[in-house]
């Protein structure tokens, strides 16, 4: 049992809580031991009671896997928290292994290189994937490696652990949902049995509110319930904690036809499962403790779930929700690089990363469709900015003042669509570099905005657009271009996304129209600056012909891009369009709710003369012009 002093520091709290974990270690005979960033259910996000990685090693980013072992520790994640990371294991103990860098080795060859004949890697099965657990047994059969995943080390040191998540469940109005329940589970019982499946088991969560059109609040900014499903032509069962369903949702479900059952009761229903069935089950989210009750009496159809792709595809109701939504997001986010322009040259009052952030969502609070955050605010201001998921604290926040740039990546989640935007603002001066950064990043998202293709393409097809004004000046980022954005759900989605990098087992997926996108392309210079600039993009069907179906995106985000850190001498006449076109376009949408004194700055902030441009026939195609 570990005793935390208020007067030890974080680095001995830390090493104190790995000692106890190697003599927990040492009583169960297991030699390595591995805590991923991932509850029950695989999740980005997890509840508090699921923050075991960062309990033992301190580190708070969202992805991450923690290796122990009686001689040391390891910690692996990738580029986008390897700044975070070294301030955060200092005086732990822990080994920061960068992933994908030059010479580093991945888990899997470590254990390969270290472990010994016979040995024993241990995990909590509940959070490892059926994926990730298949692998390690193939990377380490040659030696025999035993593997104990039965048991959360945890539980017998992490004594003051929170409560396991338990929050109220709420309906999706079928108005708002746009299709029902009996709907959905049509279209997946159809895709079930060109699989060959008859049954399916789903433990993804924001999958199971889709299908159920319902929401929870067990994740952190993600709207989604702690819960299990199981379908076959006879039955939908939905395992939850039956504490958080009130009548009306109770009625509901029973109305459909949906047996409920307690959440917990999951394993002894797989368990007893009549053997011989064909049962679908996703290697990526299903937990290997699972996978294997599974396996032992059903012939497991490993196919990604079929309700992953039928939710990327927004139907026409989602995708004039959001628009909508989009539209009064952007609304709040112009309101506030209004305030924070005026106020850091203006106002007495201090201004820091943290109070900067709390009065966005304090805008966002006062539109009626909101619900919470869809993910913590990321502020970030001048060198803290290139840590891409940087999070202030009252201990360590920065203190804005006018001068370099902060960078703001926010959203929410509202009754009619979950949004993502980010954008980085001029405060007060700001070096030549910088600006042609900054040009360069508006110049990538713009003209990935502004891309025409042929459907059957996929991120990997698109995302060179976005990096091409900075790969020619030999820069990059160390991060994906873009990702799915849920409806009302996940602001992290499959199985879309765009990424130049091809990476084995990660799934690409043909681009659809309904399908929507961010586009974020961004530079990091550490210790010195971060510029990210962010839109959401839905794809549609463009014209049809004999060349095929072409496609184009929809801008859903109108916040302007900040002028002042723009040199027009680094942008070519198309990109120069593109940004006028853009920003008069923000104007138009954007001033009409805005105050008479924020729709003059707009003005000033958004005016461009498109006219010579214009004359040359040059036109974007997707902006007014």
């Amino acid at each position: 049992m570990v005793q935390d002093n208020e007067t030890m520091g974080k680095g001995n709290i830390h090493k104190e809580r790995l000692r106890a974990l190697r003599s927990t270690m040492e009583a169960e005979e297991i030699d390595y031991y591995m805590i991923p960033t991932a509850d029950f259910h695989n999740s980005e996000y997890v509840n508090d009671y699921f923050k075991v990685r960062e309990y033992f090693c301190n580190f708070t980013g969202s992805n991450g896997t923690l290796l122990v072992w009686q001689e040391g520790a390891g910690l692996w994640t990738d580029g986008r928290y390897f700044i975070q990371a070294e301030r955060e294991l200092e005086g732990t103990g822990v080994t920061l292994f960068r992933m994908q860098d030059e010479g580093v080795p991945t888990i899997k060859e470590f254990l390969q290189k270290e472990m010994k004949q016979g040995q024993t890697l241990g995990f909590d099965g509940r959070v490892i994937s059926a994926k990730a657990g298949i692998s390690y047994e193939k990377a380490l059969a040659d030696k025999e490696i035993r593997f104990s995943y039965d048991k959360d080390l945890a539980d017998e040191i992490w004594t003051d652990r929170p409560e396991f998540p338990a929050g109220k469940v709420f309906l999706i109005d079928e108005a708002l949902a746009g299709r029902s329940f009996e709907e959905k589970r049509g279209d997946v019982m159809e895709k079930l049995k060109k699989e060959g499946a008859d049954s399916f088991v789903l433990t993804k969560l924001d999958d199971l509110m889709w299908l159920f059109n319902i929401r929870g609040c067990d994740v952190e900014c993600n709207p989604v319930a702690m819960s299990y499903g199981y379908f076959s032509e006879e039955k939908s069962v939905l395992f939850i904690q039956k504490a958080v369903l009130d009548e009306k949702v109770s009625a509901y479900l029973e109305g459909k036809g949906i047996c409920v059952e307690e959440y917990g009761t999951v394993t002894d229903f797989l368990k007893n499962l009549p053997a011989g069935g064909k049962v679908l089950a996703d290697s990526r989210h299903c937990s290997y403790y699972l996978y294997k009750i599974l396996e032992e009496k059903q012939t497991l159809v490993e196919k990604p779930n079929p309700t992953e792709a039928l939710k990327a595809v927004k139907n026409p109701v989602e995708l004039a929700n959001m628009e909508k939504i989009y539209l009064k997001d952007s609304v709040a986010v112009t309101k506030f690089i209004y305030w924070l322009k005026t106020n850091i040259k203006n106002s007495g009052t201090e201004i820091t990363e943290i109070s900067a952030a709390d009065y966005l969502e304090q805008l966002r609070r006062s539109i009626p469709e909101f619900l919470d955050l869809s993910f913590p605010t990321i502020a970030g201001y001048k060198e803290n900015a290139a840590m891409m998921h940087y999070e202030a604290t009252p201990e360590n926040c920065a203190v804005l003042a006018p001068e370099g740039m902060l960078l703001v990546d926010s959203g929410g989640q509202y009754l009619g669509g979950t949004t993502d935007v980010t954008r980085t603002i001029v405060l007060g001066p700001i070096s030549d570099e910088i600006k042609l950064h900054y040009t360069m990043v508006a110049a990538g998202m713009l003209r990935l905005s502004a891309a025409r293709w042929i459907h059957g393409c996929t991120g990997r097809n698109l995302d060179i657009l976005a990096r091409q004004p900075l790969w020619n000046m030999g820069l990059d980022y160390k991060c994906g271009t873009g990702h799915g954005v849920g409806y009302i759900l996940n602001v992290h989605e499959g199985p879309q996304g765009l990424r130049w990098r091809f990476m084995e087992g990660v799934t690409e997926a043909v681009i659809e129209a309904g399908m929507d996108v961010t586009n974020e392309p961004g530079v990091y210079v550490e210790g010195s600056h971060g510029i990210r600039i962010e839109n959401v993009m839905a794809a549609e069907n463009d014209v049809k012909n004999e060349y095929g179906q072409f496609m184009h995106f929809k801008t859903l985000t109108w916040a302007p891009i900040d002028m002042e850190a723009i040199d027009e001498k680094y942008l070519t006449e198309t990109d120069r369009a593109l940004l006028y076109a853009y920003q008069r376009t923000v104007y138009e949408k954007v001033s009409p709710y805005l105050t008479k004194e924020e729709a003059e700055w707009l003005r000033e902030e958004t005016k461009a003369d498109c006219t010579a441009f214009l004359k040359k026939g040059e036109n974007s195609g997707q902006f007014s012009v």
